[in-house]
């Protein structure tokens, strides 16, 4: 998916990781014409969008390239549908001249301005070869990733370090090898370069990807482990999430994604009845027992739909507040200009809910849309402590630009930010508490001590405000 990319770390999907949830359309091609048919540019992004004749074409573009990206067709009105099933919603903003686009499962619009006519570059055939792809590649990154600075990266001096190594006829093998050496100083989760089925990308040091051999082995560890006394352990979603009673009377959820709640059926709407079905059971009036506390475990989660953080954010409070705002890059010459904060809205939900004390266990291993989760639970009302280690600082969505030659690129272009505008990309958010999160010695040990951590917290009815 180009046009709207969910929330979810994009070297852990292409590795087989958690896959952000998508929407498959049910409506019927209407064959009149649209309201907002015409030629738009998205503010941020760097692309533009033609609709026209049911049809919608992403186009993306840099100051030296236009290369065409996904298309889709209407399927209802103001809806169009990507050939995996993303359902993409346009609708008209303030007059014919502004609109906004959004993807079922994402949170927050893009603004779209009308323009008269496609860029000239998108109109004639770009150039191509080893030294168009690098100057596209490099020229992407330059106009949208806003952590340069941060990360202490000279990206010109990347450019006059490589684009000499570069000619017409440079192979395959070593362009991908160039912009694998290019990339890797950044060790950003969001950020990769793809191949076919070859992948470069780098976390933050010291952490891991989760994967799903990780996802399984850390399972497995804490049902022997740390469940062994639980009650009514149950798993939902496909068995990325899993409820039990603690023994102490405090309740034990573990997240390991946002997306893939529904088997084949990768519809938003049937990834959020799978959710509610979880939450409704775990939280339910219904139960024999009311949890004291409940620990939520997002230690190996690899992201997904921002939108279901939000959801399940919206089940544990009483009292309505902001998650985040999200803004993204918007000038391409000047990295210090975005566009206009959105905010999240926390709106306590109509079902089940629990408003006690709150542990929530994060590490390296939480990923993007398990990191705006945990961004969103920090100024949630009520008694909520962080415990585990530092997630590992990815929150944008994820932005994939085509190359001449073949190849894509991925890399962010959007920050998450606090009540105070404080972002947590790079270093991820910190705990309150830190303990060791799934190390080797750990598992040998067969010790747990984040989760150790936890139960001694909420049995205490301890914890700090977030």
């Amino acid at each position: 998916m180009r046009i709207v990319t969910a929330t979810a770390v994009a070297l852990a999907a292409l590795a087989g990781g958690v896959v952000p949830a998508t929407a498959t359309a049910t409506a019927t091609t209407n064959p009149h014409q649209s309201a907002v048919d015409g030629i738009w540019r998205m503010d941020g992004y760097g692309t533009v969008v033609s609709i026209r004749k049911g049809s919608l074409q992403e186009y993306q573009t840099t100051a030296v390239s236009c290369v065409e990206g996904d298309s889709a067709r209407r399927t209802g009105p103001g809806a169009y549908t990507l050939p995996d099933g993303t359902v993409i919603t346009v609708r008209s903003e303030g007059g014919r001249d502004r609109a906004a686009m959004r993807a079922d499962g994402s949170v927050g619009d893009r603004k779209l301005s009308r323009i008269a006519k496609l860029p000239d570059s998108c109109t004639r055939p770009g150039p191509e070869g080893p030294l168009a792809s690098f100057d596209v590649f490099w020229q992407s990154f330059e106009e949208n990733y806003p952590f340069f600075s941060a990360k202490g990266i000279d990206w010109h001096a990347v450019r006059d370090r490589y684009r000499p190594e570069v000619h017409a006829g440079t192979p395959q093998d070593e362009l991908f090898a160039v912009f694998s050496e290019m990339i890797a100083p950044l060790h950003d989760g969001h950020v990769a370069v793809q191949d076919g089925d070859r992948v470069f990308a780098r976390t933050r040091p010291g952490t891991t990807v989760p994967t799903g051999e990780l996802d399984a082995r850390a399972k497995k560890f804490i049902v022997e482990r740390d469940l062994k006394s639980a009650r009514n352990v149950q798993d939902f979603a496909n068995g990325r999430i899993t409820y039990a009673d603690l023994p102490g009377g405090q309740g034990y959820l573990r997240i390991s994604g946002f997306g893939g709640y529904a088997g084949e059926d990768t519809s938003y709407a049937a990834q959020l009845a799978e959710l509610d079905k979880a939450l409704d059971t775990a939280l339910g009036k219904d139960r024999p027992r009311r949890p004291s506390g409940l620990i939520i475990d997002l230690r190996i989660n690899g992201g997904g739909s921002d939108a279901l953080g939000i959801h399940i954010a919206e089940r544990l409070t009483d009292t309505p507040y902001v998650a985040y705002a999200k803004r993204a890059r918007n000038a391409p010459a000047d990295p210090t200009k975005h566009t206009r904060p959105q905010p999240a809205y926390i709106t306590p939900a109509q079902g089940p809910r629990y408003t006690g004390p709150l542990a929530v266990l994060t590490g390296g291993s939480t990923f993007s849309a398990g990191e705006t989760f945990t961004q969103a639970l920090m100024d949630r009302p009520g008694r909520t402590v962080r415990i585990g280690q530092p997630t590992q600082g990815v929150f944008s969505d994820v932005l994939v630009r085509e190359l001449p030659n073949g190849m894509s690129a991925f890399l962010p272009n959007e920050e998450f930010l606090t009540r105070s505008g404080r972002t947590f990309d790079g270093t991820g958010i910190p705990p309150h508490l830190t303990e060791p999160v799934f190390t080797e010695e750990e598992f040998e040990k067969k010790k747990d001590s984040a989760f150790d951590r936890a139960v001694g917290v909420l049995r205490n009815h301890g914890g700090a405000q977030g």
